[in-house]
């Protein structure tokens, strides 16, 4: 499951998953090159936590073979459970790796040349558990009530406060699993609609869950970037990869169970109804009526460009970054 993707513990463990899967590149396809020459580089793709739902689409062209299809003949999948990924984009230790629109323009805030290709979750998962018996009808009523809600210090958690004013709930730190939620009837919890409440009402509990895109941050979730230099020097490598994305995404949200199988056997720690659940709570984030008209992972200039004024005002980052240098859509031209 999903849990925190900061603090020390949580970086060094990072850093360990992070050396022992590299190099075993969870999932690969064998490039065939001609006699006398030097098999070509791999496509790298880094995902930014371990193999779960979240990136169902993108063991699913692996699976399928959707990435030797567009001609992609070596492709390598990466799992790096915290950090900065886009970090590892932008020094070139990957070619691709998904991270959230505002880590792209904090990035790009930063100097790095990260670009935004693909946009999984068009409603970003990220919302506050609370339990169902306290009676909340709206995400207000979570800080304008007495109890406790653990959360982390991040941009979205300062845009609600400022949205919201004083708050009467007391706010601590972000703990390990959901034992201290299903001990403490006036207890909340930050979490990812498509892990903790799971996981939660599986243990007995009774969660009820608030997506922080009701407040008005929404920032696009588990997006697929390259750097600059890829898309400058390399075009056609990069909208294959999307292609191929693409339509391992359609694939598995018509059918993840091929998918949730392959990813169970490289992350035991979640059962097979875990990752069915969790799939079916992220469809709807995932595929709206928007992507229907526009295509899965599409994005638009006004959503990244309000994004980046909340950030200005939140003082996450000095200045906005222009839209349109943000991202590149490659929805089949």
């Amino acid at each position: 499951m999903k849990w925190k993707r900061s603090g020390h513990l949580q970086s060094v463990l990072a850093i360990i998953l992070y050396l022992v899967i590299w190099p075993m590149a969870g999932c690969k396809h064998k490039d065939s090159s001609a006699a006398g020459q030097a098999p070509a580089k791999p496509v790298s793709i880094t995902l930014d936590w371990q193999p779960e739902p979240e990136f169902g689409g993108f063991y699913q062209a692996q699976l399928a073979g959707g990435f030797s299809k567009v001609g992609l003949a070596d492709v390598e999948l990466h799992n790096y459970a915290g950090g900065n990924v886009w970090q590892l984009v932008a020094n070139g230790q990957s070619d691709f790796a998904t991270t959230s629109a505002d880590q792209v323009l904090l990035a790009r805030a930063r100097g790095a040349d990260v670009v935004a290709l693909f946009a999984v979750y068009q409603t970003s998962p990220q919302g506050i558990m609370v339990h169902k018996a306290r009676g909340f009808t709206k995400l207000q009523d979570v800080f304008s009530h007495t109890g406790t809600l653990a959360a982390e210090d991040n941009a979205w958690l300062k845009y609600v406060l400022g949205r919201f004013g004083k708050p009467t709930v007391t706010i601590t730190g972000l703990p390990e699993g959901v034992g201290v939620f299903l001990a403490k009837p006036d207890y909340s919890q930050q979490c990812f609609i498509t892990s903790e409440p799971i996981l939660a009402k599986r243990k007995g509990g009774d969660p009820q869950t608030f997506l922080i895109s009701e407040a008005g941050f929404n920032p696009y979730t588990t997006v697929l970037i390259t750097s600059g230099k890829m898309l400058k020097e390399q075009p056609e490598r990069v909208k294959k990869t999307v292609t191929a994305c693409r339509a391992g995404w359609r694939q598995y949200l018509d059918d993840p169970a091929p998918a949730n199988a392959a990813m169970h056997k490289l992350n035991t720690t979640m059962d097979p109804q875990t990752f069915a659940e969790a799939a079916a709570a992220q469809k709807p984030l995932i595929e709206t009526s928007e992507t229907r008209q526009s295509g899965l992972g599409t994005m638009t200039a006004a959503r990244w460009d309000a994004l980046a004024k909340q950030l200005v005002e939140l003082k996450v980052i000095e200045s906005a970054p222009a839209a349109g240098e943000c991202f590149r859509l490659f929805n089949g031209e």
